[in-house]
């Protein structure tokens, strides 16, 4: 069984879901079910040890125990075998006594897990690859959006009107604010200027500077700690507002087919969570940005009145082409090379969508071998280059800033 599409959309706090909205959730979790300790004491292992400094893991969690006594440990070398986002909480009494421990794991989009359960069970799709679901939709001469709204129920239109008004909020904001972002990197925003330039090209070159502006605008709010949409995680929230809102822009798509697009969109997102990982210290960023891209791609083909099968072809493109793509942010921040991939992985939603569209949508690899295979080479990838920040560009900045001190 497979969730609701519900899990893959959250409404919140940039700027990282598996490292900021994760570990909030799980410390109030823990707080509830022991609220009246003497003293408290969390420990975060791997990815959000390694890089929770940047990601504000320990403002997140210090805002949940407010007041209270609490202590941070930081274990950046030790992975847990479950998930190496892994965080563990100890209450005590006045006396030093141990009253209650417990492990949780934040595995991407803002979801929690332990040890036996899953927090979240919302299971409620029987059909759990997209070939099932292709056949059934074939079966009822439906589309992709259709099943979604025949699994859901009709409220599911409500929740979707939700998460359009906060993406097109965070785009409308975010191309407003200007400055540099938080963080020791000093990174300044573009968004606004982009935007601006935009406005002063026409046809094609503004079209393309335009797809460039939205998506490093919901980025931007991301990593100043705005609010924004995981789709399907932080990291990776600027490309599916991006691409939809220049669909209406410039496309008049109404907001019922948006509605429509997102529905698919998140069915997407799921097939990828369910059967693979959409979590960046799991599987690297092929896994945020790949996933948000085949989503983008989706809603893309969809819109402009692709088939079923098209609208497969496209979600495929938008992960074949993110394959092995690592998560090595410098500083531990979500800003470089995070915002701009957002901006690039629209675009290329955008190229997907093209492409497929000029085919009969036949082809070699299907949506859900894809996903494997990037679930495959997830494994594969060394700690390093999942959400560490010690490999790759995060290293190499580093090694150069060094040299010149």
């Amino acid at each position: 069984m497979m969730e609701s599409i519900r899990e893959i959309y959250k409404i919140g706090s940039g700027p990282s879901s598996s490292h900021t909205m994760g570990p909030k959730k799980a410390a109030e979790m823990f707080l509830e079910r022991q609220p009246d300790a003497a003293r408290y004491e969390v420990t975060l292992f791997g990815s959000l040890a390694a890089t929770g400094k940047g990601h504000l893991t320990d403002f997140a969690v210090e805002q949940v125990f407010a007041e209270r006594v609490l202590k941070i440990n930081w274990q950046p070398h030790v992975f847990l075998p479950r998930h190496s986002n892994a965080l563990s909480f100890t209450a005590f009494n006045d006396m030093g006594i141990e009253l209650d421990s417990w492990t949780a794991y934040s595995v991407g989009g803002g979801a929690i897990v332990d040890d036996f359960i899953q927090e979240e069970t919302s299971a409620i799709y029987e059909l759990t690859t997209l070939d099932d679901i292709l056949k059934w939709c074939e079966s009822n001469g439906k589309h992709l959006w259709e099943y979604v709204a025949e699994v859901e129920g009709e409220e599911i239109w409500s929740e979707m009107e939700k998460v359009w008004t906060v993406m097109k909020e965070a785009v409308q904001t975010g191309l407003d604010e200007e400055g540099a972002l938080p963080g020791a990197l000093k990174l300044p925003r573009k968004a606004s200027a982009y935007y601006t330039k935009a406005k002063n090209f026409s046809g094609r070159m503004e079209r393309r500077s335009m797809i460039f502006a939205y998506a490093l605008a919901v980025s931007e709010q991301n990593a100043a700690g705005g609010t924004i949409v995981t789709a399907p995680t932080c990291g990776a929230s600027g490309v599916l507002p991006a691409v939809l809102y220049f669909i209406q822009k410039y496309y008049d798509a109404s907001d019922k087919k948006i509605l429509r697009a997102l529905a698919t969109a998140g069915l997407i997102g799921n097939l990828v969570k369910h059967n693979a990982s959409i979590s960046g210290a799991e599987v690297g960023c092929q896994g945020e940005v790949g996933t948000a891209c085949a989503m983008a791609s989706a809603a893309a083909t969809q819109l402009f009145g692709g088939s079923i099968y098209q609208v497969e072809y496209s979600a495929e493109m938008g992960m074949e082409h993110h394959l092995g793509l690592t998560c090595d942010p410098i500083a531990g921040l979500v800003q470089i090379p995070c915002i701009e991939r957002n901006a690039f992985a629209a675009a290329r939603a955008l190229n997907h969508n093209t492409y497929v569209l000029l085919s009969d949508g036949r082809h070699r690899i299907t949506f859900d071998e894809v996903v494997k295979a990037m679930k495959q080479t997830g494994h594969d990838l060394p700690n390093i280059y999942k959400e560490t920040s010690t490999g790759g560009l995060a290293v190499f900045h580093q090694n150069k800033k060094e040299e010149k001190e």
